[in-house]
């Protein structure tokens, strides 16, 4: 997808966004919270946090939830995203992969709980990402 650059990124409002609905999180067995919260193109800030599941492999990480929720609602052209755990953790494989599909080259914002950590574009977390274009 095309990525516009028109919309304000206001990283703080999108990292409290994430500290917020990270304290949402279902994860009674690793204990690991996670909040994301995802910029879109119009401005509007879609959040999301992991739910863990006693069958592990029926989780599924903030960042998913986020961009799911968006997809959902019709949105579909992505700024920014947001990422707050304990420590400033990275998102997972999974995750960037979901992220590379709809905007190889927005940003993610890593924080702990108390601040910014880091800051990378998808494409430096995931280089050489399989694309669209792989399926020809």
């Amino acid at each position: 997808m095309s990525q516009k650059t028109t919309t304000v990124i206001n990283r703080d409002a999108l990292v409290e966004a994430a500290r917020q609905v990270r304290e949402r999180a279902y994860a009674p067995y690793s204990k690991y919270k996670v909040g994301a919260a995802l910029l879109t193109q119009d401005g509007s800030i879609i959040t999301g946090c992991n739910v863990e599941n006693a069958a592990y492999p029926a989780c599924i990480c903030a960042e998913r939830v986020a961009i799911t929720r968006a997809i959902s609602e019709g949105k579909r052209e992505f700024v920014a995203i947001a990422v707050v755990t304990s420590n400033g953790g990275t998102p997972c494989g999974i995750c960037r992969q979901v992220m590379a599909e709809f905007a190889p080259s927005m940003p993610v914002i890593i924080a702990d709980e108390k601040k910014i950590v880091a800051e990378y574009p998808v494409s430096d977390l995931l280089p050489h990402y399989f694309s669209p274009e792989d399926l020809v």
